[in-house]
């Protein structure tokens, strides 16, 4: 890396010893004396790949750069005394700091996490993108995927695994089991786009299970067009996985754009739900309705209202069902044959859940 090697060579003469970094593949990328440029160093790489720390090797002192779940560079200075050990621990250092200010600036994944994260003002936002030749004229879509275990691999690990293309595609670790993609929908008509991403998150779903056995569930943000806006589909992907959580709970992936009716009553405030359901319902009625009323109720909105399919699906007579609607007409004063009274009753049902899921305040 140009970046190292310019700091080592303004090093060079404060320092009276070999200095140097190898990749992670052991070869030297940078060094205070130019002709060991592109030697390899693989076993010091492995010496260090055991012990995560400083080792001594061959007459020389290492020290990795990166985090021990991926060592990405070694730093080394000639010698085996304390001096040595000390130097390397410094230039570690100092080569970490310098790597994450660089990376930053010009690393494109930043740039993203920036943005997302509402740490960029949006006018800052186009002239970082030029600077980093990034094209704005690319549909993109956020997917916040959450680990719902997660065994022994590390989030972030899986994500990148399955999405190695790091020029177009963007994995950030936003928590311990909460990591972000941001997917590149190239040549993917704007028609096409909310299918396409529903596709990709089915497949984050099965690839975790399968190769991982790894539960996730995946929120999908809106599609958008304008870099500026991924901020707005990240927020979209967070929304869909908690409105997902409350109104569709069994389902693993979760798109914004389908959740209909449960985004709207998410938005609204605990007090004039509960207001809602004081008026559709009598005090106490909601609650006299056993778990076999509630089933019935589900199985005949399932069957769009009609009393012949549902009582098939029950496995009840006709007239059974009938007495059943009837019974909860009697309690709540609310008819489900009738349209108005059926969507009133549903959506009463969906605010109850929303309400029972918000935390109590005492």
């Amino acid at each position: 890396m140009k970046l190292f090697q310019g700091i080592i060579y303004q090093m060079k003469d404060s320092v009276d010893r070999t200095i140097g970094v190898i990749d992670d593949r052991g070869t030297i990328i940078a060094c205070s004396q130019l002709t060991h440029m592109g030697e390899t160093r693989k076993g010091a790489l492995e010496e260090i790949s055991y012990s995560f720390d400083s080792v001594v090797y061959e007459g020389y002192t290492y020290k990795p750069i990166g985090t021990h779940s991926h060592i990405e560079y070694i730093a080394f200075v000639e010698g085996t005394d304390a001096t040595a050990l000390s130097t390397v621990s410094l230039l570690s250092v100092s080569l970490a700091n310098i790597k994450t200010l660089y990376d930053e600036k010009y690393d494109k994944t930043s740039f993203i996490k920036n943005i997302i994260q509402d740490n960029i003002l949006s006018g800052d936002i186009y002239i970082k993108s030029k600077e980093l030749r990034f094209d704005n004229e690319v549909n993109r879509v956020v997917f916040l995927i959450h680990f719902v275990n997660k065994g022994e691999a590390i989030p972030y690990d899986v994500v990148q695994n399955m999405f190695p293309d790091k020029n177009k595609d963007y994995v950030i670790s936003v928590g311990e089991n909460d990591v972000v993609l941001v997917k590149e929908l190239k040549n993917v008509p704007i028609t096409k786009a909310s299918e396409a991403a529903e596709s990709i998150a089915k497949t984050i779903v099965a690839t975790a299970e399968s190769e991982f056995l790894m539960n996730v569930v995946v929120g999908i943000g809106t599609v958008v067009s304008n870099i500026k806006d991924l901020a707005r589909s990240y927020k979209d992907a967070q929304i869909a996985i908690s409105v997902g959580s409350i109104f569709e709970p069994e389902k693993n992936t979760v798109n914004y754009e389908s959740l209909g009716i449960g985004r709207l009553i998410y938005q609204l405030p605990s007090t004039l739900c509960e207001m809602f359901l004081q008026e559709v319902f009598k005090r106490g009625s909601l609650e006299s309705l056993d778990r076999e009323t509630l089933v019935t109720i589900q199985a005949f909105f399932e069957n769009n209202l009609n009393v012949s399919e549902t009582s098939r699906k029950l496995f009840v007579h006709r007239n059974t069902l009938v007495y059943r609607l009837e019974k909860i007409k009697k309690l709540t004063g609310l008819d489900l044959r009738e349209f108005e009274h059926a969507i009133t009753f549903k959506v009463a049902l969906m605010v109850q859940k929303y309400v029972q899921s918000r935390p109590q305040s005492y």
